[in-house]
């Protein structure tokens, strides 16, 4: 019966061993809440061989950025940032209960948010981020799989590209390749025959704070560099659902060409968005109060009684 009690947490190698050490703020908190009921943390590096094993295993499941493979498996993925993590039931952001919630900028309260804020910008990007610029461009960081048009897209991330060029007829568009992906050689075809017919349009390897500092907007499908442009003061476009959405012009709601006029003015309270997004909706690690979050989510989850 000490297996049903069992939580096998499936992590990858260097989370893995800060796990099993105790040096990983937020693993070594939720140990605690799970140990407090009962629970019985294991840890395992979340292999391939792993993951189809914890489908038929007894107990309970964890997985660390990945679909859970069991009715009893949650998915825990940092907040974009640290110390700010999630628990959920799927591993696609766009499906979890923030991306469906509505957010009130009169909620968050002040001058707390600003505060909140001020403090995760200067962290992240120090005194840049407040001499931000706007030099007539659009920066859009692409991600993966640039052909294919997906269920949460509009369209492909080459037809965004190509959206862009049509709609926007003054600004620059400086796209970035995602450091984690491989490219395949069509995709990377498509993109040099696409800057060959539009002069605007540059492949640029440039780190992403120097292009947040000069860009008028960013457009993107549901990259985390939205949270950035956000920290930034800088307007974003999604072209495919998102957590991230509810400041951004959103071309699934919009249109394409409605959404990418409305853009450059874009001014939300973005120091409200930050304080609910971070600290309403997600798990801050280093706060005296976790373990009680942790605690709440999991019981939301129906893990504890």
């Amino acid at each position: 019966m000490a297996a049903e009690t069992d939580v096998r947490l499936y992590l990858d190698p260097v989370l893995t061993d800060m796990a099993e050490r105790g040096e990983h703020l937020f693993l070594r908190r939720l140990a605690a809440v799970l140990q407090r009921h009962g629970l019985t943390p294991h840890y395992h590096v979340q292999t391939p061989a792993e993951r189809l094993a914890s489908a038929s295993r007894p107990g309970r499941a964890i997985y660390l950025m990945e679909p859970p493979l069991t009715d009893r498996g949650l998915t825990i993925r940092k907040n974009y940032i640290y110390p700010f993590w999630k628990i959920e039931r799927s591993a696609e952001r766009w499906t979890w209960p923030v991306a469906a919630a509505r957010f009130d900028p009169a909620a968050a309260p002040q001058p707390q948010a600003r505060r909140f804020a001020r403090r995760i910008r200067d962290r992240l990007f120090g005194p840049e981020a407040d001499r931000a610029r706007r030099d007539g461009i659009v920066y859009v960081p692409l991600q993966g799989r640039l052909l294919e048009h997906r269920s949460f897209q509009s369209m492909s991330p080459v037809e965004m590209l190509e959206t862009i060029l049509r709609c926007d007829t003054t600004r620059a568009v400086h796209a970035t390749l995602h450091p984690a992906e491989t490219y395949t050689r069509p995709e990377r075809a498509a993109l040099s025959a696409l800057a060959d017919r539009h002069p605007r349009l540059s492949l640029v390897d440039r780190p992403m704070a120097a292009l947040l500092q000069v860009c008028d907007y960013v457009a993107t499908q549901n990259s985390g560099v939205a949270l950035s442009a956000y920290l930034h003061r800088k307007p974003v476009v999604l072209f495919a659902r998102s957590d991230l959405h509810h400041i951004a012009a959103n071309v699934l709601d919009l249109g394409a060409e409605e959404a990418l006029a409305r853009a450059p003015d874009l001014a939300p309270d973005v120091d409200a968005y930050l304080w609910w997004i971070l600290h309403d909706q997600s798990i801050n690690a280093a706060v005296p109060e976790t373990e009680d979050r942790i605690e709440a989510t999991l019981r939301r989850h129906g893990w504890l009684g």
